[in-house]
């Protein structure tokens, strides 16, 4: 059975995921690859901002801040 998918902008404060697939064409991709955002790359959401754009996760150990319409090219599995 497949685990299921959702985007990045769907999980929570404290909870982590694995990226499956980064969406997205021409340089936002590249950007995203670029940040260490790449298939296998576990992530974890750290904090939300107060009026909930943007999301500050934990990629590779560092801190890696995207926002809502980015995280949304980026599928993960719990």
């Amino acid at each position: 059975m497949t685990q299921p998918t959702k985007t990045l902008d769907q999980l929570q404060p404290g909870e982590s995921a694995q990226v499956r697939k980064v969406g997205g064409q021409g340089a936002v991709r590249r950007r995203l690859m670029d940040m260490g955002v790449t298939s296998g790359a576990a992530v974890v959401v750290v904090k939300v901002s107060p009026l909930g754009d943007p999301v500050e996760y934990r990629v590779r150990g560092y801190s890696l801040t995207l926002r809502r319409s980015e995280a949304q090219l980026i599928e993960v599995t719990s």
